[in-house]
This record gives structure tokens, sequence and C-alpha cells, in this order.
């Protein structure tokens, strides 16, 4: 919960947020490239900040933010001297962050429908347009603002088109940190005005290791937990998704349809989509959602890396499974449908 008791579309269950995370697992590299850029005094305005979901884009994202916070001056003494972007938890900007009410931070994400009881399908044009008002604005502890959109997959066009105002004329001593899943999915004018940060998957161990310190992993059985490390694609949410029961064997049920593309097994497609239909699917379906989101993620990695023309057709397929989900808990539709007109999505994207 937030700060007010509201749901946060950002939060995993029974984890601490990433802005109350202060350990930083597997990114060292990537941590790295952020420091040096902020001590040069040549910081980039704008990151796009690219990994699965759930390998730390987030907790990272609210390091940087707590940093730059907390050591407005990329030239002091405590910048040149530091090893990380580590802050220790009790200074005073740090608590703000944690608590959502730094003066200098905006969180942009999918914002709670009271009427509905459940979060809007996408980042909605004038959440994004509070980016305009909050950077025209000046900063309210005399040094930097920061932004941190989680994600900006989730944002609508007329949305996308507010953040790339912004994006256009930042203001000195800016900051906005895009996270997304496919960043071959976002406007190219968005692309061409950041800077990319591509996260890798995290490690099994490192997985296992976050899974103890943030209790998700309480009360499995050792051997599960093992198991679920090592199939979750290095991703702490697959991996704490895998612990419910019969998530192993529905992933493994998962992985065998996307393995046999482009060719489809009818009844075993049917019977997904029974496995996931109902109000005691929705789990499997969020699970089964990340999967194939994961598997297209990597498709399209594998594209860039290869130079295919297959790439767009990976991004846009990515992009619109990750909306059909959305959309799916949001208006609570029919996730049948949805399922098997995925599943035809996929073989044809196969096919090429």
């Amino acid at each position: 919960m937030s700060t007010d008791d509201t749901p946060e579309a950002d939060r995993l269950d029974g984890a601490p947020h990433p802005r109350e995370t202060a350990a930083l697992h597997g990114h060292a590299e990537a941590e790295a490239a952020l420091l040096d850029a902020y001590r040069s005094g040549r910081m980039p305005h704008a990151w796009i900040v690219a990994g699965p979901a759930g390998a730390g884009r987030a907790t990272l994202a609210y390091r940087l933010a707590r940093f730059v916070l907390a050591h407005p001056d990329p030239a002091a003494a405590d910048v040149a001297a530091a090893h990380d972007l580590a802050v220790d938890p009790d200074h005073p900007a740090a608590r703000q962050v944690a608590r959502l009410s730094h003066p200098d931070l905006l969180v942009l994400r999918r914002a709670w429908n009271p009427n509905r009881k459940t979060f809007f399908a996408d980042i909605r044009v004038d959440e994004a347009r509070r980016a305009v008002s909050f950077f025209g604005a000046t900063a309210g502890a005399g040094g930097w603002r920061v932004a941190i959109a989680d994600t900006a997959d989730d944002f609508n066009p007329q949305a996308a088109n507010a953040i790339l105002k912004v994006l256009e004329e930042p203001p000195p001593r800016s900051l906005i940190l895009l996270l997304t899943a496919a960043p071959q999915s976002l406007l190219p004018t968005i692309r061409s005005r950041c800077r990319l940060l591509a996260l890798q998957p995290l490690d099994p161990t490192e997985v296992r290791a976050i899974l103890a310190e943030t209790g998700l992993g309480e009360g499995a059985d050792e051997a599960v937990l093992e198991e679920a490390a090592a199939a979750s694609d290095g991703s702490v949410r697959q991996a704490a998704a895998l612990l419910a029961p019969e998530a192993l064997a529905l992933r493994a049920e998962v992985g065998r349809l996307l393995g046999a593309l482009p060719a489809v097994d009818r009844v075993a497609a049917f019977a997904l989509a029974e496995r996931v239909a109902g109000r005691d699917g929705e789990r499997r379906f969020a699970q089964m959602s990340e999967q194939v989101l994961d598997w297209l993620h990597a498709r399209a990695g594998a594209a860039i890396a290869a130079g295919e023309p297959r790439l767009a057709r990976w991004a846009e397929l990515w992009e619109k499974t990750a909306r059909a989900a959305r959309e799916a808990e949001t208006y609570n539709l029919d996730r049948r449908p949805l399922v098997l007109a995925l599943v035809d999505d996929l073989a044809r994207a196969a096919r090429g």
C-alpha cells in the first residue's frame, strides 16, 4: 500500500516497494554507469531503463533518485568518493522518497480506479501532464527534479506525447527515468531523446537471495524455491508467482506451447484457456501473461542482435499482449478468447 493505503500498481504483493528497498542485486555495472555519468557533470536528462519486469528496474531507478536528491551537487566530495549509489536509509531524502513525500520526486504509474476497485488500464494523459507542470516549477529543495515512469509501457498515446514535450525541452537539473520491458515499443521520438540502459535478467542465485531478503519465499520448500528461481528467467516477480500451488506446472504447460510454435496444439490451447478463465484463474492468467511477455521480450532482443526484420512484429505483439492483459484485469473480461487469440497471434509471428 502507499502511504494513504491506496493500492499501488507497481508494488508486488508481500514484498517491500522498490522505493523502500536499500539493496541492489545483479546490476553493479549499470549502477556504475549511472554514477559515472552523474559525477561527470554531463548527466543525460532522460534514461530508458530497460529489462524484464521483476529484474530490478524500479529498485535501480529509486536508488538513483535517492542519490541525486541526497547529493544535488555532482562535484561534491562525497559524490567523488562514492563507490555506488547507496544512501543511508535515515537520510532525510531517503525517508521522503520511501514515503513518496519528496517535493522533487514525481512517480507516474497506472492510477487506482476507486469506482471499479481496480487499476486503470494505462497511464492516462492527465497523469502524464503532471510532468509538464512538475518540471516547469522550481525544485522544492533547490536541487534536481526526478520523475520515474513505472512503466513507460503503460502510457497511452496521448500520455506518451505529453511526456515527449518534456523530453524535447528539459529544464536544467531534470532527470526522467522511463522504465520499460520493451524499449523498441516506445515512440522513436522518445527513444531518440533518452540514453538507453539495458539491464540483464538476474542470476538464479540473485533471485533466490532476493526471495529470502523480502520474505517472498517464506514458508516455501527449499527445493521449490530453487526450482522457482531457476525457472524465473531472472525475474523476482516470476519467481514469486511460481511459488503458488501448481504454478510450475502451468509454466511448463505454457512453455510447451511456446516451444512448439509456429505449430499449435489446439487441444492444449483450449485447455490453457480454461485454466486461466473465471475468478479463480486470475492469478494463473497473470502468470501466463508475464511468461509470454518475457518470451516476446527475448525474441525481440534476439532480433535486435541479429538485425532481423521481424523486430517490429515482435515489438508490436508485445505491446498488444501487454495491453490485452491490462484490459482483462481492468474490465474483468472473459479471458478464454484472449488466450486463443494470443496463441494465433504468436503462431503467425513465429511463422514470419
